[in-house]
């Protein structure tokens, strides 16, 4: 049997420009890329705790925890006020973002539209419970961990996907080896 250069490297378990579609990213370019990512995850940390984490005193008495999906959605969209209607809506979209983006950079297990959804609803709730349990002026919202997994969602399939294939290369698994033949017979 004869084999081309793409199913050589295909059996070896690296990958050609040819087999990929792409060239595979450089070790120490992947390094950079995950310290980058790290370093923009520490300080996107420090700024989410410092949106949501703070007393808001003066807020106190207009907090009211919301267990009832779309609730406070509907409540904003109902306000006659515009620009609060965005900037509580759609900064709670935004806030997911940098989830959706930088979580397949990070970890590669994480990758994937469900684990995404999944890793960034969970680190929310926490949010949300840490806010309604001890700090002052803030409640427990299940409208913006629907909103902040939302931007998530967002952020993975617009830009976190590609990135997080072009910092880890799929990984060839031990039951590859038979779809390759079956598909090839």
């Amino acid at each position: 049997m004869v084999r081309t250069e793409g199913e050589d490297s295909e059996a070896k378990g690296t990958s050609t420009p040819s087999a990929r579609g792409t060239a595979p990213m450089a070790p120490l370019v992947r390094r950079v890329a995950v310290l980058l990512a790290f370093v923009v995850t520490v300080a996107f940390s420090v700024a989410l705790a410092r949106l949501t984490l703070e007393p808001s005193v003066a807020s106190e008495p207009l907090t009211h925890s919301n267990l009832r999906p779309g609730e406070s959605i509907r409540g904003y969209l109902a306000q006659p006020a515009l620009r609060d209607t965005v900037k509580q809506l759609g900064g709670n979209v935004l806030l997911g973002v940098p989830f959706g983006v930088l979580l397949p950079v990070l970890l590669p297990r994480a990758r994937g539209l469900l684990r995404v959804v999944v890793a960034t609803a969970l680190v929310m709730v926490l949010v949300e419970l840490v806010q309604g349990a001890l700090i002052t002026g803030r409640a427990f919202d299940i409208d913006d961990v629907i909103l902040n997994t939302t931007g998530a969602l967002i952020g993975y399939l617009v830009v976190g996907r590609r990135l997080g294939r072009a910092v880890h290369p799929r990984r060839r698994h031990w039951w590859h080896r038979w779809t390759r033949q079956e598909r090839a017979a």
